[in-house]
């Protein structure tokens, strides 16, 4: 039987989290390893919200108040990581987790804290080989020149290390430049 066979099965053909019935499809709660025991059943609005952090919306996920309870342990982890990310401590602190649950949902946490977003100084997400524009007259120290504002960066590289960073050249030589000072070309 197929994963999505199984969740089918076992969520009774709704979203495991808020019971909706439009939408649905299987989502893995990582880390995973593919089977139906390390997936859930997602309407697309919550399918959404478990992918993309930024489009949290709190009166959807009103419905982790039931699910948290849920005896699935993949239901349970997906909860705990979305009430973490909406900062609900209240509702953390009441949950029972097995130990094995709590370290799935900790790596799942810690994976995505993880994550460094580089972004320019409009905000705008920057990503490697990116051309940008240096919005300022930069000294560069210990090269000897000013990096002028205007000049354009191209195929940037982005440190794993340093978020507020970005790597490229300026004049032939190889420099890092805050990205408060920069803007997507």
């Amino acid at each position: 039987m197929s994963v999505e066979k199984e969740l089918v099965a076992r969520s009774g053909g709704v979203c495991e989290l808020c019971g909706s019935s439009e939408g649905l499809g299987a989502v893995e709660v990582k880390p995973s390893d593919a089977t139906a025991e390390q997936s859930i059943y997602l309407c697309s609005t919550c399918q959404e919200q478990m992918n993309n952090p930024e489009a949290m919306d709190e009166n959807h996920l009103n419905c982790l108040n039931d699910s948290m309870w849920s005896e699935t342990p993949a239901v349970k982890v997906a909860s705990y990581i979305l009430l973490n990310r909406l900062g609900r401590q209240d509702l953390i602190e009441m949950m029972y987790l097995e130990e094995a649950e709590q370290k799935w949902a900790d790596s799942a946490l810690n994976a995505s804290a993880n994550k460094i977003v580089h972004k320019d100084a409009n905000g705008v997400i920057l990503q490697a080989g990116d051309s940008v524009v240096i919005l300022k007259d930069l000294e560069v120290k210990g090269a000897g020149f000013t990096a002028k504002r205007g000049t354009t960066v191209t195929r940037i590289a982005l440190p794993a290390d340093i978020d507020d960073h970005i790597e490229g050249r300026v004049n032939g030589t190889k420099i890092f430049l805050k990205t408060e000072f920069l803007k997507k070309a």
